[in-house]
């Protein structure tokens, strides 16, 4: 059987791109059914995609959607992450030395955290992420960070994410840390506000 890979999928500007944002979706903890683009972890990030194209498009921004090979993080081998690696890695050959922000949700925040520390990224937007005492944040040093989660978040923890944002401050002074009044881990509830909180962040933190 071929292994599976993961795939992208990409919203162009019209003109020269000046920066991107890698979209990275959510998943499980333990899983090796394959990742698909029909899945609700990845159609939840299309309503971002969408909105920074709209709005990104003119700036030259070029938005970058990750499909990962398996739905789940799957320690050790941490596939979402080399996935993700793969992905920013794929940006710097189509378009070197632009600066990159990256969108993540649940356990695609996590994984948008974790590779902070590759070359290019400038900003990391993590949406009701999965996080743990244990995850280090060393790799945000420089970076702009957004955490935002919902208060009746139920699958998430918003108290594992504030502590996270307070350690991360440590490290970089430019975290923000956004609770979203009756929001839930879906992102369906103030879906509004959500997608306003990603495309302020995204485009002010590319240098638009």
């Amino acid at each position: 059987m071929t292994a599976p890979a993961p795939r992208l999928r990409v919203l162009r500007p019209a003109g020269e791109v000046r920066a991107a944002v890698l979209l990275l979706h959510g998943g499980q903890e333990s899983s090796l059914g394959r990742a698909h683009r029909l899945r609700p972890a990845y159609l939840r990030m299309l309503p971002f995609a969408r909105d920074l194209h709209r709005h990104g498009r003119r700036h030259g921004i070029a938005v970058w959607l990750l499909c990962n090979r398996y739905r789940g993080w799957n320690k050790p081998d941490l596939h979402p992450v080399a996935d993700a690696r793969w992905a920013i890695a794929e940006i710097r050959r189509a378009h070197p030395g632009v600066p990159i922000a990256l969108v993540g949700h649940s356990m695609g925040g996590r994984v948008a955290l974790r590779v902070a520390d590759e070359r290019g990224v400038v900003a990391v937007c993590a949406l009701a992420p999965w996080t743990t005492e244990k995850d280090h944040v060393d790799q945000l040093a420089g970076k702009r960070v957004l955490i935002a989660h919902g208060d009746r978040d139920t699958t998430t923890s918003p108290d594992a994410s504030y502590a996270y944002a307070e350690r991360a401050k440590l490290v970089t002074p430019d975290v923000c840390r956004f609770d979203i009044r009756d929001g839930d881990h879906a992102m369906m509830r103030r879906a509004r506000m959500w997608t306003l909180l990603v495309r302020r962040f995204v485009l002010g933190a590319l240098g638009t």
